[in-house]
């Protein structure tokens, strides 16, 4: 790797090796993102086989999702404390191995523990990879393009996750969804000693903000745990008012570190901005709605319509396109002709109509009239407001802390997730309960639940569209048809 360094300090690589150091980074995002889907197309079958209730299987996605949001900063801490690279080959090593636990669980227990374990190495790899791509593009220009490749992995990921999801699960089993992970992983590992940057700079303050690490988890933990767990225990009992009071004092204890400790692991500092607070507050809204349309819609094919897991993947692969076809670069365009408020109020207007759709699906719908349309206008309302959130989330911070930022901001997704799917799944499991309880059938009964969460997930992604287009200060615009420098990667 050829290293030069600049006349202020910052180390910077030769151009080409840049490019080349991304495609490994990407690769091994990839397999994150891989896993992220792949898992939502084979939940039935997980459940089926391994006897879950609907409420207790969102736990085979939460598990992953709170590890993954909870650890995602310390992640981004320890790569500047011990070296970037060194982390990416941690995170790449502990994510494999937890992928063959998956694979090989056969148990509840088993197999939420692993997809945490998953999340924790997940966690490491994305903070990592966020940093180094801060680290090695400098350039606006190149920075926004090497992003640029870097979201069309992640949507083209989802893309392939789906297709590749229902291929196993139908062909051979759900292990297969995890084990496959194996080989993708030691490709990583060989390629990434041989083309990530070894060098590393280690900064002045070694300290490590454990205990805001392990509250911020736990506190987030505990009130999912509570919501999934609320309809089957009562929501007015004393251990989940218990649990939720716990995970309120463990949230201002968060809070509390973060205000006095040295080296906060969130500066609350950043939050001082109102583009930045906007954006992670709208991250957790649409982030909310977003995970529970990928996970209750993929039981809504199967289990109401009878679709099989390849006929899942391919349902989604519409929304998957199109997100991916914005990363490469029209969510850009867009933002350099109406600046960050416009796509990205814009794009969740249309990923809300898109939640209405859904929320009017029948028992005896068919695809091109039911689950196309919405399919449609969910890629193409995410596709416009991804890179916006990131941008308004970085647009007031300062170009050595933009890395902290984006953590932050890609945190704020996690855990939006995590605590918004735990919410629909619950609703949408007292509806089911209470219509069988009324006498209907069960199909009758299951959308009817599936039917009020996506109602319920369209009101916080327009929640989050009136955020943005109220509080979000408008970013100055730039001529559309400005060159970007070519790439190796382009």
């Amino acid at each position: 790797m050829s290293i030069e360094t600049n006349a202020s300090g910052e180390t910077k690589y030769a151009h080409g090796h840049r490019w080349q150091a991304l495609i490994v980074v990407c690769l091994g995002v990839l397999m994150i993102v891989l896993d992220s889907t792949v898992v939502n197309v084979a939940l039935p079958s997980i459940r089926d086989d391994l006897g879950f209730s609907d409420a207790a299987l969102a736990w085979v996605v939460n598990a992953y999702l709170l590890t993954f949001g909870g650890f995602m900063l310390l992640g981004g801490r320890l790569g500047d404390l011990f070296g970037h690279r060194r982390l990416f080959l941690i995170g790449i090593t502990l994510f494999t191995l937890a992928s063959l636990a998956c694979g090989l669980a056969n148990s509840q227990a088993f197999l939420v523990a692993a997809r945490a374990i998953q999340g924790f190495g997940g966690a490491v790899v994305t903070a990592v990879a966020l940093s180094l791509i801060m680290m090695l593009f400098t350039e606006t220009a190149e920075r926004a393009k090497a992003m640029g490749v870097y979201s069309f992995v992640c949507a083209g990921g989802g893309s392939i996750g789906v297709l590749l999801g229902g291929l196993l699960t139908s062909a051979l089993n759900w292990h297969w969804i995890f084990l496959i992970n194996i080989p993708i992983g030691a490709v990583v590992f060989l390629l990434s000693r041989n083309l990530l940057p070894a060098s590393h700079n280690a900064p002045e303050s070694r300290e490590l903000d454990v205990a805001g690490a392990v509250t911020v988890t736990v506190s987030l933990m505990l009130a999912v745990y509570a919501i999934v767990n609320g309809n089957e225990v009562g929501w007015l009992t004393a251990r989940t008012l218990g649990m939720l009071a716990v995970s309120a004092v463990l949230l201002g204890a968060f809070l509390w570190i973060e205000a006095r400790v040295r080296v906060p692991l969130m500066p609350l500092r950043l939050f001082a901005s109102r583009n930045v607070s906007t954006a992670n507050v709208i991250g957790v809204l649409w982030a909310a709605g977003m995970f529970s349309w990928f996970f209750l819609s993929a039981l809504y094919m199967q289990l109401v319509l009878g679709y099989g897991p390849m006929q899942v993947g391919l349902a989604f692969l519409p929304a998957n396109l199109i997100m991916a076809a914005f990363s490469l670069g029209l969510s850009a365009k867009l933002v350099m002709r109406f600046g960050i408020r416009v796509p990205l109020a814009g794009g969740l207007i249309l990923a809300t109509a898109g939640l209405m759709l859904f929320a009017q699906a029948p028992v005896g719908g068919n695809f091109v009239a039911h689950v196309l349309p919405g399919m449609l206008l969910l890629g193409l309302g995410a596709g416009m407001a991804f890179n916006p959130v990131l941008l308004a989330a970085m647009s007031d911070v300062p170009a050595d802390e933009s890395g902290l930022a984006s953590g932050v901001v890609n945190t704020a997704f996690m855990m939006g997730g995590a605590l918004g799917l735990a919410v629909l799944a619950s609703l949408a499991s007292a509806r089911t309960s209470s219509a069988l309880a009324g006498g209907a059938d069960q199909l009758v009964a299951l959308n009817d639940g599936y039917r009020v969460a996506f109602l319920v997930g369209a009101c916080f992604a327009a929640l989050a569209a009136i955020l943005g287009a109220l509080l979000l200060k408008p970013a100055p615009t730039a001529n559309p048809d400005a060159e970007v420098p070519d790439s190796p990667a382009a």
